[in-house]
């Protein structure tokens, strides 16, 4: 056993000493809520992106590249849609049936 001065008459114990564990980065990375001062809709300069954010989202504006939109669905595929069109191809049937034809021009 030995001993280490770490002042005047002061001793520690030698003791086997372990490197605390560090990344290969010298720090490590922070993205922060700072930007420069930017014009909202509303007017006013914002410096925090949490703050420009809110006051977007709550005038109903999209951030570009944040956000998930639903999938839109097509006119064809809605309910009320093909049910017109069922509607309209029975008519057509029953007209035919009835013996009515189309005047060509």
């Amino acid at each position: 056993m030995s001993l280490i001065e770490i002042a005047p008459n002061r001793w520690v114990v030698d003791k086997r000493r372990i490197g605390v564990q560090r990344s290969n980065l010298s720090l490590p990375y922070v993205i922060s809520d700072e930007m420069p001062p930017i014009e909202q809709v509303d007017g006013k300069h914002y410096t925090s992106k949490a703050a420009f954010r809110a006051v977007g989202r709550a005038h109903g504006l999209t951030e570009v590249g944040t956000e998930k939109f639903r999938e839109k669905q097509r006119e064809t595929e809605r309910f009320t849609t093909r049910q017109k069109r069922r509607e309209a191809i029975q008519i057509a049937r029953e007209k035919y049936r009835a013996g009515y034809r189309a005047r060509s021009v």
